[in-house]
């Protein structure tokens, strides 16, 4: 892909860019596709500090293996009012590692009164292949305390890849 490294600092009013001016700016950091996934149908629950899946996922397959993947999370979650240390830790996944962590003791309230949540994320994430990537969201509870849940009260969670030309 094109890089918009060729491109003057500067344009003085009437220039006119060159060909390959015009291609470079033009093939430089475009969004080449978009997935989106949503899921809202179960409550996941977990007490301990071990991570599980929410069932959020999505796929994607990179064009190249410069381009970057831009992840978007929108996804509920819930403190149940059994303890006052509960909190949420959650992170997004790629294949079977984990790139971001997007939550830590969030939700915690110093109280034993239960409350909803919505988490949004992001995460430029730089894969380096063109071979099919999977990202999915995990959360446990911070405490290893009473419950905590994900895609509490059955609100739609979403997860947006965009793949991004670099």
């Amino acid at each position: 892909m094109a890089t918009p490294t060729n491109l003057p600092a500067t344009f003085a009013i009437g220039s006119v860019l060159t060909a390959s001016q015009q291609n470079d700016l033009r093939g430089a950091f475009r969004v080449l596709q978009v997935v989106q996934a949503t899921y809202s149908a179960v409550i996941v629950s977990s007490s301990t500090t071990t991570m599980v899946d929410t069932n959020l996922t999505a796929s994607i397959t990179p064009q190249s293996n410069t381009s970057k993947i831009l992840v978007v999370v929108h996804q509920t979650f819930g403190k149940t009012d059994g303890n006052p240390n509960n909190a949420v830790q959650g992170r997004i996944m790629r294949d079977a590692t984990a790139v971001h962590t997007f939550a830590v003791a969030t939700g915690y309230t110093g109280t034993s009164i239960a409350n909803i949540f919505v988490i949004s994320a992001m995460y430029l994430d730089s894969p380096a292949t063109t071979s099919a990537i999977t990202y999915k969201t995990q959360f446990a509870n911070f405490s290893n305390n009473a419950a905590v849940s994900a895609n509490t009260n059955n609100t739609p969670a979403t997860i947006t890849l965009m793949e991004i030309s670099a």
